[in-house]
């Protein structure tokens, strides 16, 4: 990618492509929430970059950049294939206690219907450290596209020279 703007949109497109694989693997509530939040956090960048977009420089290492990157990739790929052998056939569940969840849960937990169970009583750890991320993921955002409260160029060089 030579410039921001491209980098950008290609973060969107794996986002786009992450809500897809989401509806294959029939979880539309969660491919829903993705595509939502992608567009959000698109929106966002888009705004943020458009001004911002900084000109591609080649410098004289490119070759050991390009070696150092090849070779993330293939230790990213040698961890993935090792990973994904480990996975369970498709459409089989990896967590055997989800048949707990489904069998006591409405017991255990007294909730109306089985979707609050879970979420609020099972897994509330899991829920409250998500909404802590997305909570830090909008205040990172705010912060980085405010306008109010932002010194200008010609500001800062005047404090400097005093």
């Amino acid at each position: 990618m030579k410039d921001l703007l491209s980098a950008v949109i290609a973060v969107g497109a794996v986002g786009l492509g992450l809500s897809i694989v989401f509806l294959v693997l029939k979880a539309p509530d969660v491919a829903i929430t993705q595509l939502v939040v992608e567009m959000l956090c698109l929106i966002i960048l888009l705004r943020a970059t458009l001004k911002k977009d900084l000109p591609f420089s080649t410098t004289g290492r490119w070759l050991l950049n390009t070696l150092i990157t090849a070779g993330f990739i293939v230790v990213f790929l040698f961890v993935a294939i090792r990973a994904f052998k480990d996975l369970p056939e498709f459409g089989y569940p990896i967590m055997r206690v989800a048949n707990i969840y489904l069998k006591e849960g409405l017991v255990k937990t007294g909730a109306s219907n089985i979707v609050s169970s879970v979420i609020l009583d099972f897994r509330a750890y899991d829920t409250l450290g998500e909404t802590t991320v997305l909570f830090t993921a909008v205040i990172g955002v705010m912060a980085i596209v405010r306008r109010i409260g932002r010194k200008k160029k010609d500001e800062v060089v005047e404090e400097d020279d005093e």
